[in-house]
């Protein structure tokens, strides 16, 4: 029976990597439409529709897309400021915040738990928010709102702290209390450093939210060297949008639509698809931690 097993198991090995590889292979034929569609000529997609393989090979829309290329790269330069110095600020506070609640000796730790849950369920209204960014904090047409507006999500709190709670032993920290170290090089050197996975996961969830974040700008900015790359790229769409109604009008009016979308895809999403692989290791170690530990 023993060998009977071992005879299976390469078997089985090359069974569950054909499974895998057939669903990675679908996953991955809406990026090969979004980048055949992107490449393809504008008149050929509306009359038959996208493919695998480009239709009337045009980078119409890319040139479209770069036609001022000081704009796209100032757009990509404040995307990439906004997400990664947001991101760094958000993970840090978040996982302070989280190992506030979890030490026991801070008295009001649950009502403090329940205070920021509170915060999700209700809100000021848009006005009031606007008016307290703009008239009060005076953020308006700044880098800084760009970050602090997005920068705090409290279900991100609550999941680090019930992650601090499974992964950090109580008498981990108390030995090192014991040896002296202070709460801040406890929290530096002995919980964050267990916090990877964590943080890993929800900081790619922040970065993207911080890339995908055209809202904000749209709210809060009027000048062009704050306009990160999607707002940059929603106000393309809106151009082409009344270039499209006016073209019922004006015959000479000729500027890529469909494909224009893919494009703005593609540039959109490229820095993004790039960066997962390298997060992926953390992906995988926070699945498993917990049977490890079982």
């Amino acid at each position: 029976m023993e060998k009977n097993k071992l005879n299976s198991a390469p078997v089985f090995q090359a069974f569950s990597y054909t499974v895998v590889s057939l669903i990675a292979l679908v996953c991955l034929l809406p990026f090969i439409v979004l980048i055949s569609g992107s490449i393809s000529d504008e008149s050929q997609v509306l009359a038959k529709g996208y493919s695998f393989l480009p239709r009337g090979f045009s980078l119409d829309a890319y040139a479209f897309i770069f036609r001022n290329p000081a704009d796209v790269l100032s757009g990509y330069r404040v995307s990439l400021i906004v997400a990664i110095v947001g991101t760094t600020l958000s993970l840090l506070i978040s996982t302070m915040a989280a190992y506030v609640m979890y030490r026991k000796e801070v008295k009001y730790r649950n009502q403090l738990a329940f205070f920021l849950f509170f915060t999700t369920l209700f809100n000021g209204g848009l006005a009031p928010y606007f008016i307290w960014i703009t008239s009060y904090l005076h953020l308006k047409n700044t880098l800084a709102v760009l970050i602090l507006v997005p920068m705090f999500n409290v279900m991100y709190v609550l999941i680090l702290r019930s992650f601090i709670q499974g992964s950090v032993p109580e008498p981990l920290i108390e030995s090192a209390k014991i040896d002296g170290a202070g709460d801040f090089r406890i929290f530096w050197q002995m919980v964050m450093p267990l916090c990877k996975p964590a943080l890993a996961s929800i900081g790619l969830f922040t970065i993207l939210a911080y890339w995908n974040d055209w809202w904000t700008p749209m709210m809060f900015t009027d000048k062009d060297q704050y306009v990160p790359l999607q707002y940059l790229l929603y106000k393309m769409l809106s151009s082409i949008n009344m270039s499209a109604a006016m073209a019922q009008h004006v015959s000479n009016i000729d500027t890529p639509k469909e494909t224009f979308k893919l494009a703005m895809t593609v540039i959109a999403t490229g820095p993004i698809v790039i960066l997962f692989p390298f997060l992926q290791q953390y992906f995988v170690k926070g699945i498993t931690i917990g049977a490890v530990k079982g």
